[in-house]
């Protein structure tokens, strides 16, 4: 007869799942009331309810703003650069669209999105991330939210944005821009317009993907009309708009002709 296993603390285990303690002079009761070591704060099932109420927080600060737009650029662009100027342009044209702008609330590209927005008359909105070194939020955010974790924090991107405007930056821009080509192509988003900012950034990336990527079989044609390169603000507002134009209650994403059941990229 085999024995049913226990796990560290004694309890009977089936299936992953703790189905009984065995007699104990403690209860959990007054395990719970005893005074503890601080060192519980950084043991992962404490870290669950901490992600849990990132989620709580973050649903309940964002769900009643406006219709939105997520722009997403390097925090080491500079005040002189041309690049700030057309990402503050672009966020005051998404506000006199009537659209919000959410950023990740730094510096760079992302101030100047909000400051645009803001000085427009719209809702700017940041969402800030715990980093090693310091990260203020920048001072034209009218809504801020702070986030420790960063899957959290771009579960609220794609939620409670209408599109991204993606311009030039590093690992983090790039994170974001393939996790939402990622979740158009695999039907997980519908109708959901990107427009990467400055051609002549982009232009080697996209001929990347056009050449060996496309060619290899690795996308499909219908992959790389999922995104518009443009190089105005006003291209930016009437891509958003066009795509949103077409939307309508979600459908059966297998009906998109860029979602196919051989398409299995994001597994």
């Amino acid at each position: 007869m085999s024995r049913r296993p226990r796990d560290a603390s004694g309890a009977f285990v089936q299936r992953g799942r703790r189905t009984g303690l065995p007699p104990s002079p403690s209860t959990e009761d007054s395990a719970l009331l005893q005074r503890q070591e601080p060192g519980f704060l950084r043991e992962d099932p404490w870290r669950v309810l901490r992600i849990m109420s990132e989620f709580i927080e973050g649903f309940d600060v964002l769900a009643s703003i406006p219709e939105a737009v997520c722009i997403f650029g390097s925090a080491r662009t500079g005040q002189d650069d041309p690049r700030y100027a057309a990402a503050r342009a672009v966020g005051a044209a998404l506000a006199n669209a009537g659209l919000a702008v959410i950023t990740g609330g730094g510096p760079g590209i992302m101030e100047a999105a909000n400051r645009g927005c803001h000085e427009a008359g719209g809702l700017s909105v940041g969402c800030n991330i715990e980093l090693p070194f310091e990260q203020k939020m920048n001072a034209y955010v009218d809504l801020g939210v702070e986030f420790r974790y960063f899957f959290v924090r771009k579960n609220m991107f794609v939620k409670y944005s209408e599109g991204f405007v993606v311009f030039p930056g590093g690992f983090g821009t790039l994170d974001e821009l393939f996790e939402a080509l990622t979740l158009t192509q695999t039907g997980k988003i519908q109708h959901f317009p990107i427009a990467l900012f400055d051609s002549a950034y982009w232009s080697p990336l996209v001929e990347w993907l056009r050449g060996p990527v496309l060619e290899g079989g690795k996308v499909s044609p219908e992959d790389l009309e999922l995104f518009r390169v443009c190089d105005e603000p006003t291209e930016v507002i009437e891509h958003i708009e066009s795509v949103l134009h077409r939307r309508h209650p979600p459908e059966d994403p297998r009906r998109q002709p860029h979602v196919e059941p051989h398409k299995a990229d994001a597994q």
